[in-house]
């Protein structure tokens, strides 16, 4: 296990801010206690044990995978987390959205992958600064258990050509691959533990290998921007983490009372369905996010 990076009570130091823009990520950060994270985990897998037969109008796994701050209070009480809005604030300064937070879990020994991609491919913000990607591991990420690899420096480039595979083993709703060589050589392995947390930009060239552990790799992935950097078209709804919305630009929604409300589900399918609009904007294959 890595020794966390020092922080300033909880923030990033200068010299952090400096190494995130210079390699387009910083880890491992210290965000909470690995109790408190191992105590999510459970109240994640009670979740998944309470609600799997519940009779949702989608797959559980759907509402885990994409928005799920929206249904599930647990997800936004992580985006919440003041110990990860503390260091994600050294990025994007004091007023912070949540975009979107999901659970990313790679089941033991199975051989998913996440091929290597930049995020802002698809989400129609175009090549942008002001959003960050918390990743928050509720289990080890390990090279073995299929922990993230990043590509240092990666995110000086612009938006790069992807091509769509829509491989069943490729855990992307598009199967979106780079269109670049990465070698071996050039991926620095992520690893992070219950406790810690990563922080990478939206162009950072990353994906992650086969789950080959005995334990699930179980992750909250936070996706964070500045109000300034909504976009006019497509999907405008957010969550207001911190401080203010200085542009007015978002539609704010408030966070979900309790798993699963009706209202709440609605609301969510409203937003997946404009979302796929844009992410899935001339995919052969569009069948929705995740459905």
């Amino acid at each position: 296990m890595l020794e966390n990076l020092p922080t300033l009570q909880g923030r990033l130091s200068d010299a952090l801010v400096a190494q995130y823009w210079k390699d387009g990520f910083v880890f491992p950060l210290p965000c909470m206690a690995a109790s408190d994270a191992i105590q999510m985990r459970a109240e994640l897998e009670d979740i998944e044990r309470d609600w799997l037969d519940a009779d949702l109008p989608l797959p559980l796994n759907t509402y885990k995978r994409v928005n799920a701050n929206i249904v599930m209070p647990l997800a936004h009480r992580i985006a919440t987390h003041g110990g990860v809005l503390d260091l994600v604030e050294g990025v994007l300064g004091p007023d912070i959205l949540v975009f979107a937070a999901e659970f990313f879990i790679k089941e033991p020994r199975t051989t998913q992958i996440v091929s290597m991609h930049q995020d802002l491919t698809y989400w129609g913000l175009g090549a942008i600064d002001g959003l960050v990607t918390a990743w928050i591991p509720l289990s080890p990420a390990t090279p073995a258990s299929g922990c993230m690899d990043f590509v240092r420096g990666s995110h000086k480039h612009a938006i790069l050509p992807h091509t769509d595979t829509f491989d069943a083993n490729n855990l992307l709703s598009r199967g979106q691959e780079v269109q670049v060589d990465v070698a071996d050589a050039d991926k620095v392995a992520i690893e992070i533990h219950p406790g810690q947390m990563s922080l990478h930009h939206g162009l950072t060239i990353h994906g992650s290998g086969p789950n080959t552990s005995d334990d699930r790799r179980i992750a909250a992935v936070v996706r964070y921007m500045r109000p300034d950097v909504v976009p006019d078209a497509g999907r405008t709804e957010a969550m207001l983490a911190r401080g203010a919305d200085t542009s007015g630009r978002a539609t704010l929604i408030e966070p979900p009372r309790e798993n699963f409300a009706a209202d709440a589900v609605a609301r969510y399918e409203a937003i997946r369905q404009e979302q796929a609009k844009v992410m899935m904007k001339g995919a052969p294959k569009n069948k929705g996010i995740y459905a």
